[in-house]
C-alpha cells in the first residue's frame, strides 16, 4: 500500500496534543460513536469512532502515553485509508468493525508526558483502575466486547534487534495472560497475527522488527485483557536511522495495522505457529543516540581515547519538541551501538550544526 496517499497532511512531528487530533479528525465526525465519550482527568472528551459493519470486531487504542505519538499519525493514517474509496477499504469495512480511540490520554498529549493529569501511568492502572481514563478504557471494552484488540504504543531509541546492530523499528508482543506465561489460545492468535504482520515487513524493512519482553504484569492492559481471553496484540514504534520525528517509522506502523487487519479478515494468520512468532528477536538495550569522537580537541583535559555518549532527552518547549543531549556513563564490557556520530576532527555537517555546538558547550564543563 502506498503510504503517501493516505497521510494525514495535518499530522507531522512528534508533538501530537489533544488539539491538534481535534482538527485532524474533522472529516470523519460521521463515524463517531455518540454513546461512547470518555473524560480526561482535565475534562477533555476522549472520542470512539468506528468504521465497518462486519462480524469481526477489533478494538484499537493509541497515545495511552501522551509522549507517544508515532502510532496515533500512523492510525489516523489508515483511517485516511478506511475511509477511502479503495476496494481494499471497502472490503475490509464489510468484513470488520474498527472500534478506534485514537488518544486515549489526551491530557498527558498537551503535556507530552507519559502519564495523564493525576501523574498516573495508565498503562499500569488495570488492577486498581483508579484514573477515569483506564476506567473509560475498561468500560469501551467491556460495552464493545471486541474478539480483537491492537494496543499501540512508542518505544525509545535504545532497543536493538536481538544483540544487532540493528534498532528496532517496530516491536510486537502478544502478552502473557498469567504470571507462567502461558500459551493460551488467545495469546496464540496475538502471536500468529504479529508473525503475519513480520513475515509481510520483513521484505520492506528487513532485520527491524524486535519482539518485546513478555513478563506477565497484571497492571499492564494488555496482560489484563489477555488474561480475559480477548486476543491482544501490542504494537511499539520504534527508531530508524536518525528518524527523530519518526515519520518513516510512521509509514511502517501503517503497513503494519493494515496488514494486521487483512490477516483478521482472511484469517490467514492461522497459517503461523507460535515458533514463527519466536523467530523474531527479542529487543535488547544496545543502542544510544550518540557517539562523540574526539573530544580532547575541544576540551584539552579529556583523555584522548576517552569513550563519550550522549542520550537525547525530549522536552516540550514552545510547542516543539527539542532532543537535548545528556552524557551517558558506558559499561566497559558492554557493546553499544549508536544512531549517529560526531567527530571533532572533522567538520560539522550542516545537519548537526545544532547538537554539535550543544556537544561542545558539554565537552568544555567536563574534567579528565
Amino acid at each position: 500500500m502506498d503510504h503517501s496517499i493516505y497521510r494525514n497532511s495535518k499530522v507531522t512531528g512528534r508533538y501530537f496534543p489533544y488539539e491538534s487530533l481535534q482538527h485532524s479528525l474533522s472529516d470523519v465526525e460521521a463515524y463517531k460513536i455518540p454513546s461512547l465519550q470518555g473524560l480526561s482527568v482535565l475534562g477533555r472528551q476522549i472520542p470512539v469512532y468506528r468504521f465497518g459493519s462486519g462480524t469481526q470486531k477489533i478494538l484499537i487504542w493509541s497515545q495511552m502515553h501522551g509522549n507517544e505519538s508515532t502510532t496515533t499519525k500512523a492510525l489516523l493514517d489508515a483511517i485516511q485509508f478506511l475511509t477511502s474509496s479503495h476496494v481494499q477499504a471497502r472490503a475490509l469495512l464489510a468484513n470488520l468493525q474498527i472500534v478506534v480511540i485514537p488518544m486515549l490520554n489526551p491530557d498527558g498529549a498537551s503535556a507530552y508526558t507519559r502519564v495523564n493529569a493525576n501523574g498516573v501511568d495508565l498503562n499500569r492502572d488495570f488492577i486498581a483502575f483508579s484514573e477515569p481514563e483506564s476506567q473509560f478504557l475498561k468500560h469501551v471494552f467491556e460495552t464493545e466486547a471486541p474478539d480483537f484488540c491492537f494496543n499501540l504504543h512508542d518505544q525509545r531509541t535504545i532497543f536493538s534487534v536481538g544483540e544487532t546492530s540493528m534498532p528496532a523499528t517496530l516491536s510486537f508482543l502478544g502478552p502473557a495472560a498469567d504470571a507462567s506465561r502461558s500459551i493460551t489460545p488467545s495469546r496464540l492468535v496475538s502471536m500468529q497475527i504479529i508473525a503475519a504482520i513480520n513475515q509481510h515487513l520483513q521484505d520492506f524493512i528487513p532485520d527491524s522488527i524486535g519482539r518485546y519482553d513478555d513478563t506477565y504484569n497484571g497492571n499492564c492492559v494488555g496482560d489484563h485483557f489477555q488474561s480475559l481471553g480477548v486476543p491482544t496484540l501490542l504494537f511499539e514504534a520504534g527508531h530508524r536511522a536518525t528518524d527523530y520525528q519518526r515519520e518513516e517509522t510512521r509509514t511502517w506502523v501503517f503497513q503494519a495495522i493494515l496488514v494486521a487487519l487483512e490477516s483478521v479478515k482472511e484469517q490467514s494468520y492461522l497459517k503461523f505457529s507460535e515458533v514463527d512468532y519466536n523467530i523474531i528477536p527479542e529487543n535488547q538495550k544496545n543502542h544510544l543516540d550518540l557517539e562523540v569522537l574526539h573530544a580532547h580537541l575541544i576540551n584539552p583535559k579529556i583523555k584522548s581515547n576517552t569513550r563519550l555518549a550522549f542520550q537525547y532527552e525530549e522536552r516540550l518547549e514552545d510547542g516543539e519538541i527539542t532532543f537535548n543531549p545528556k552524557i551517558i556513563d558506558l559499561e566497559d564490557s558492554k557493546k553499544y551501538f549508536f544512531h549517529d556520530q560526531i567527530d571533532f576532527s572533522v567538520q560539522a555537517l550542516a545537519d548537526q550544526a545544532f547538537v554539535y555546538q550543544k556537544i561542545s558547550s558539554i565537552l568544555k564543563t567536563l574534567h579528565d
